[in-house]
């Protein structure tokens, strides 16, 4: 298959499309329903999150009939470690300090009695969220234009250097629409939300997608003098063999840790890893069989305005 793997890049393109319209189709609907491409947790929108230990067996019928009292009718509950354990978190809308207070108080009287000491209550007001949106947006941005500009340095004797940043700049803009896609997905089947550890994972993604890229490019840029005789595909074909294994590597690598972590690791960071490992697939497939062949294509001329060459 990668004998000759840039001759199939039509059908990569294929694949990529099929994965990128369902993803831009979930964020559209997703904005339309919640305001945003992927719903968003309190740490982007504002809110309060209560994690409480109760000291008696409790429902999650009876925590919402509360907050619903409260005039929040669509808290996020879930329960935390085993059932024996008592132990819940809500997502919710603000609460004032009066609010925080009568919220305990009939919590403690329709549901069971709290342990102050194992319980928590963090919100988050809306104006710190406008702030955490507005400084993600800008983690991404930034991230682009520095790895934009790190290739195109570290490309510069290579013809064409800009070729090699683009390439990457498409693979991880590629990745980041699939990973959001699956994101906003589950958030319309599932109820997940964006909170401050998917921007940590969508930030991974980022680097690893670039990295993946670097790695074959940098073989492509070796290869070409050593191979001045052979035409461009050859030495595309001949560097994508001599690093496949090392993706692969990395991506099995990666599924063991992972694996181990979803089986073992606490609720709470069961959707970070998720959304990472799919990240990372995305990734592995991208540098390979997107930011490879569009390079093919653009020395080809077989991109829509940009001529063959420089």
């Amino acid at each position: 298959m990668f004998s000759n793997f840039v001759q199939r890049r039509r059908l990569y393109y294929l694949i990529s499309a099929a994965l990128i319209i369902p993803s831009l189709i979930a964020m559209i609907y997703s904005t339309i329903q919640f305001g945003s491409p992927v719903r968003l947790s309190i740490d982007f929108r504002g809110g309060s999150v209560f994690v409480v230990q109760f000291e008696e067996e409790a429902s999650e019928t009876a925590i919402r009939e509360v907050y619903t009292d409260f005039g929040m009718d669509d808290p996020i509950i879930q329960q935390l470690g085993d059932l024996t354990d008592n132990r819940w978190q809500v997502r919710a809308g603000t609460l004032t300090a009066d609010e925080q207070v009568a919220l305990r108080a009939a919590l403690e009287e329709r549901v069971a009695p709290i342990d102050e000491n194992q319980s928590t209550l963090d919100v988050v007001s809306p104006a710190i969220g406008t702030e955490v949106t507005r400084a993600a947006f800008l983690a991404v941005l930034g991230a682009g234009v520095v790895v934009l500009t790190f290739i195109w340095f570290a490309f510069r004797r290579v013809p064409n250097p800009v070729r090699y940043g683009t390439s990457a700049i498409v693979a991880m803009l590629h990745d980041v629409i699939v990973t959001l896609g699956v994101m906003s997905l589950m958030g319309i089947l599932f109820g997940w939300e964006a909170d401050a550890l998917f921007l940590t994972a969508m930030l991974t993604v980022v680097g690893f997608s670039v990295q993946d890229s670097i790695v074959v490019f940098d073989r492509i840029r070796e290869n070409q003098p050593k191979y001045r005789n052979e035409d461009y595909e050859t030495v595309v074909n001949r560097s994508v063999l001599e690093t496949i294994h090392r993706s692969l590597a990395t991506q099995i690598n990666a599924v063991f840790v992972m694996v181990a972590i979803l089986l073992f690791g606490g609720a709470t960071i069961k959707q970070f890893i998720a959304i990472l490992r799919i990240g990372l697939l995305s990734g592995t497939y991208s540098s390979i069989f997107t930011a490879v062949p569009l390079l093919v294509s653009w020395e080809k001329g077989e991109l829509p305005f940009v001529g063959r060459r420089a």
